[in-house]
């Protein structure tokens, strides 16, 4: 542990030679800009200072570098998402974000053997944009009563009874984002060309 903790503070002085180099910056100048000697600088260069967090932070605040960059630390942790899926009213729900308030990401999946067999119209505020990755989606939304395929979207105010359930015997998988009153998805798209 020791030779691993040894080589990775030997590397510190060359990577913050490069950096200084690359950002053309002398010494003095990012002395001035850090509150640390010129002579202390130059010696953390050189490999003949050991490095510090106290000199360490200001210089990675000066170069816009994490810490761990300035001295190569290796990446920690399993970088993956591990959300936990919900099962509520009939559907397994996948939260794709996890801010709270704003619009609200979820990847849903109603099982052919769901209780969803009966549409119930609910209501509530808000507004909500669905767009079908697999199966067949049916949805009723007020006096409107169709079924989505793969690749298709709709949007609409969820204070209008709707209700969304499998429309055959084969699980239907979709995104929804939902957000307050008001907050609705925005296409973008070109103009036609002439």
């Amino acid at each position: 542990m020791d030779d691993d903790l040894d080589q990775a503070l030997d590397a510190v002085g060359p990577r913050l030679r490069a950096l200084r180099k690359q950002r053309e910056t002398t010494l003095a100048d990012l002395s001035s800009e850090t509150g640390v000697s010129v002579s202390t600088l130059s010696r953390l260069e050189s490999g003949a200072r050991r490095p510090t967090l106290e000199l360490l932070l200001p210089l990675a605040k000066a170069y816009n570098v994490t810490l761990d960059e300035l001295v190569g630390a290796p990446p920690t942790g399993d970088p993956r998402i591990h959300l936990r899926p919900v099962q509520r009213h009939g559907m397994t729900m996948l939260p794709l974000t996890r801010r709270a308030g704003g619009i609200q990401a979820y990847k849903l999946v109603i099982a052919p053997s769901s209780p969803r067999r009966d549409p119930e119209p609910q209501t509530h505020e808000g507004y909500e944009w669905l767009y079908v990755l697999n199966g067949q989606l049916r949805v009723v939304l007020g006096e409107h009563d169709f079924v989505m395929s793969p690749g298709e979207a709709a949007e609409f105010d969820t204070r209008v009874p709707h209700w969304f359930g499998a429309a055959d015997e084969e699980p239907v998988e979709f995104l929804s984002l939902f957000g307050k009153q008001g907050e609705r998805a925005h296409l973008r798209a070109r103009p036609k060309q002439d």
